[in-house]
C-alpha cells in the first residue's frame, strides 16, 4: 500500500496538478478529500506526514480524525482521562480532550514522554504504531540500603531517562522491588531492568566508564522476577559480566487481554542475596516495559 501510494504521489508531482491556478488534466489532487483519507488511514504515520505535503487537498485529508483514530491505542480515552500530558500550559487532560484536541494532536502527545505519579519518576509514551511503553525510575523502587551513602550514591547523568541513576559501591546483598499500576492497551509486553557495570562520567567531552569497583557479579547469578495481579509470573537469572555499557536484562513477558478499562498491576524485583561475598560497581537506572514485538526475542536487549 505504501509503495503504491508513493508511486502515485511521484506521478502527481510530475503532472503538476498540485499547482493552484495552472491548467492541467485531472490528477490526484482532484480526488475528494474523504477518498484520500480512506487511503491514508492504511499508511504509517511517517508516510501520512510525507504525503500530506503533496497538495492542499492531501494536506487537509492527512489531518482528519478518520486517518489518525486507527493509530491510537484502544483505550486512549482512558489515558486522556487519568493522566496529565507533559505540557507547560496543560491543565487536566480530560478537560483538554473535551476542549477540541484532534486525533492527530492526541496521537502526537501520546508519542511524547508523559510523566505520571508523584515526583515524575514514571513516564509513558507510544512508539507510534508499535504500542505503549512505560519507564520507571529506580527512585520509585524499594532498594536495600539506598539511603546509606556507604553503599549507594546517586549520580546525575544524561544517560538516564530521569537524569539520575543509583550506583552501588559495595554491599553484601541486593534487593530491589517495584510495582506499577497502569492501563496498558491490549497486547503482549516485555519487562527489562536497565543496568550497567561500572560508573560513567564525562572527561573532556568524552564518555569514560570506571570499572575498578566492579566485583562479585560473576560468582552467583542475579535473580529477576515478575508477577501480575491476575496470576502471570516470570523469572530469569543472569550473571552480570559485561562492564561499560547499559544493558536491558529481560525479566519476562505478560499479556493484557481485551478489557483495557482496568489497570494492569505488576510487581517486579531483582535480587542477589548470597552473603558469602560482597558485590559492587553496579549502576541501576530504571525498569522498562515495552511491547514484546519491539525487542528481539532474546534474553538480553542492549541499548
Amino acid at each position: 500500500m505504501g509503495a503504491g501510494i508513493s508511486g502515485l504521489v511521484d506521478q502527481e508531482k510530475l503532472t503538476g496538478s498540485n499547482n493552484i491556478g495552472r491548467p492541467s488534466e485531472a490528477g490526484l489532487g482532484d480526488l475528494p478529500e474523504s477518498c484520500i483519507a480512506l487511503v491514508l488511514k492504511h499508511l504509517d504515520p511517517t508516510e501520512i506526514c510525507k504525503i500530506g505535503r503533496v497538495s492542499r487537498t492531501f494536506h487537509q485529508a492527512s489531518l482528519t480524525d478518520l486517518v489518525w483514530e486507527p493509530k491510537l491505542p484502544q483505550n486512549y480515552q482512558i489515558l486522556l482521562k487519568n493522566y496529565h500530558f507533559n505540557e507547560n500550559s496543560c491543565s487536566n487532560a480530560s478537560e483538554e480532550y473535551s476542549g477540541s484536541l484532534t486525533k492527530k494532536e492526541i496521537f502526537a502527545r501520546l508519542c511524547r514522554p508523559n510523566h505520571f505519579g508523584s515526583g515524575n519518576y514514571k513516564t509513558f509514551w507510544m512508539e507510534k504504531n508499535r504500542g505503549m511503553c512505560v519507564c520507571i525510575s529506580w527512585k520509585e523502587m524499594k532498594i536495600t540500603g539506598i539511603e546509606d551513602r556507604r553503599y549507594w550514591s546517586h549520580i546525575s547523568s544524561d544517560e538516564s531517562r530521569f537524569n539520575t541513576f543509583a550506583f552501588l559501591k559495595q554491599i553484601w546483598w541486593v534487593e530491589v522491588e517495584g510495582n506499577l499500576e497502569f492501563e496498558f492497551p491490549e497486547g503482549n509486553y516485555s519487562v527489562f531492568f536497565r543496568l550497567q557495570l561500572g560508573k560513567t562520567s564525562r572527561r573532556l567531552g568524552r564518555r569514560v566508564c570506571t570499572v575498578d569497583q566492579v566485583h562479585g557479579w560473576n560468582i552467583k547469578p542475579v535473580q529477576f522476577q515478575l508477577s501480575t495481579s491476575n496470576g502471570q509470573q516470570a523469572t530469569a537469572q543472569y550473571y552480570l559480566n559485561e562492564p561499560g555499557k547499559w544493558i536491558n536484562y529481560h525479566v519476562g513477558d505478560f499479556v493484557v487481554d481485551k478489557d483495557t478499562s482496568m489497570p494492569t498491576k505488576l510487581k517486579f524485583s531483582m535480587t542477589q542475596i548470597d552473603c558469602t561475598h560482597t558485590k559492587g560497581g553496579l549502576c541501576l537506572d530504571s525498569v522498562l516495559i515495552i511491547p514484546a514485538e519491539i525487542g528481539p526475542k532474546k534474553s538480553r536487549l542492549t541499548s
